[in-house]
């Protein structure tokens, strides 16, 4: 009886220290572990091998799909190590046999990884992320880096459409208590990527450097015997430049109230209900007749692209948006996938492979991404294939359009640029900068085939 309740207790320590030092290498499906045991098993594991993380369609007809999630994905594969904790789990219940588990305890990734710069644009076919190594340095990556790029990827769509639709009026993420845990600050970070100015997680504020915000909830009016009482103490103890909500009860007794606490200085009030465009309107207007001229206005009610559209003509100062940005408003995932388009032969040729199943076919060979332009605007996503591995196609070959990848890991070493609040802001730059090469037919928010075409070309 001791006994068990001695390896109950080193059990529950074992799970307590996991949660805190959380390595990132089970974050995966068993059977990228016993391909890589039967490999090494027929002499294949060591084979030099050329995996691409692709979409083959953009989900929910949208016109371009916004690239993120790898700064994370990096930071993920610093900490993709097999330790005691691990490996005893894979001994325990025989997932890979002893072979498999000598080769796990070494685990290092020691070969490159190229893509497009998280922020970036992608279309059909793009090879958002090229992994070079050997077979099972590279197969053991696949669900890692899909699990990462198809949420953020997907959030990330979602967000920039609603920046494109929102213009100049700030965005605010706060979906939280509508997502996992963790999925919740990942989602924020792609958000902020895309084009939102802040979030309401303190765990992405705290990570990620992004900007945060929030006030108060309706259970804050509810707790005080009356709405002006809230919003008086409210006022005392964030200042005259905070936002009140005002739809508790009455809307319109809520602005009075609002402006006779605060004054007409007060910072904005928050709408969470009502036909929005006509609540704006008529808030903006008694407002303005209460002399609170340069109060704002933010909305935050079960708002998407379209419902930001729908305002564009309203007066509204900012909006908040939560459960349709964290879930890619109706699409979660990029619906991207990690294929082998290259490997090493038996006697050490390089070979083109492909996929051939009917609707999920890829396309094999070593690819190299260029963004074509005329007078700075997007004309085609042009890929070029080489059935080999080397050379590599250069930007010098494409008159009048850039490259789309870069190096992220050089024979195992982490470009640290892309991580951490750098990295993020970084992103966010530069996808704010290329979003500008888009033609005007990629800002509609209706679906549609993709805003420029895929233009596969045979390497030379």
């Amino acid at each position: 009886m001791h006994s068990a309740r001695t390896r109950r207790r080193q059990d529950g320590m074992r799970r307590a220290e996991y949660t805190e030092r959380m390595s990132s290498a089970f974050l995966t499906d068993r059977y990228e572990l016993t391909m890589l045991a039967a490999s090494l098993r027929d002499g294949t594991a060591g084979r030099p091998s050329v995996f691409e993380l692709f979409s083959r369609r953009l989900a929910g007809g949208r016109r371009f799909g916004v690239v993120a999630g790898t700064g994370r994905l990096l930071q993920l594969l610093r900490e993709f190590r097999f330790d005691d904790d691990e490996l005893r789990f894979l001994r325990d219940n025989d997932v890979v046999d002893a072979e498999a588990i000598r080769y796990l305890e070494r685990y290092r990734f020691t070969g490159t990884i190229l893509g497009y710069r998280e922020g970036e644009l992608y279309f059909p076919g793009s090879p958002v992320l090229t992994v070079e190594g050997s077979f099972a340095d590279a197969v053991v990556l696949e669900t890692l880096a899909l699990s990462v790029l198809n949420h953020d990827s997907a959030v990330a769509t979602a967000a920039s459409r609603m920046s494109i639709a929102a213009g100049e009026r700030p965005l605010a993420e706060m979906g939280s208590r509508r997502a996992a845990e963790h999925s919740a600050v990942a989602a924020a970070r792609a958000a902020f990527i895309a084009g939102f100015g802040a979030t309401s997680n303190l765990e992405a504020g705290r990570r990620w450097g992004i900007p945060t915000m929030g006030t108060a909830a309706h259970s804050w009016t509810l707790l005080h015997d009356s709405e002006e009482d809230a919003f008086r103490a409210q006022v005392q103890s964030l200042g005259v430049g905070t936002t009140l909500l005002v739809d508790t009860y009455d809307i319109r007794t809520g602005v009075e109230t609002a402006i006779r606490v605060a004054g007409r200085e007060l910072g904005g009030v928050r709408l969470d209900s009502g036909d929005l465009p006509i609540v704006a309107a008529e808030v903006r207007a008694q407002l303005d007749d209460l002399g609170a001229t340069g109060t704002r206005i933010t909305v935050t009610s079960d708002l998407d692209e379209y419902a930001i559209a729908a305002l564009a003509a309203s007066p509204v100062d900012a909006y908040g948006v939560g459960t349709s940005v964290v879930t890619g408003s109706g699409y979660p995932t990029a619906g991207m996938v990690y294929k082998l388009v290259a490997r090493q032969d038996a006697a050490g040729g390089w070979v083109a492979v492909a996929k051939a199943s009917a609707d999920k076919a890829s396309r094999g060979g070593r690819k190299a991404a260029f963004r074509s332009l005329e007078d700075g605007v997007a004309v085609a996503e042009t890929i070029s294939v080489a059935d080999g591995f080397e050379p590599v196609d250069v930007a010098g070959s494409h008159p009048g359009a850039r490259a789309v990848q870069v190096v992220l890991v050089d024979n195992g070493e982490i470009d640290t640029a892309h991580e951490g609040p750098d990295g993020t802001a970084a992103a966010r730059e530069h996808h704010l900068r290329v979003r500008e090469e888009l033609p005007l037919r990629a800002l509609a928010l209706s679906k549609s085939d993709p805003a420029i075409p895929t233009v596969f070309t045979e390497q030379e």
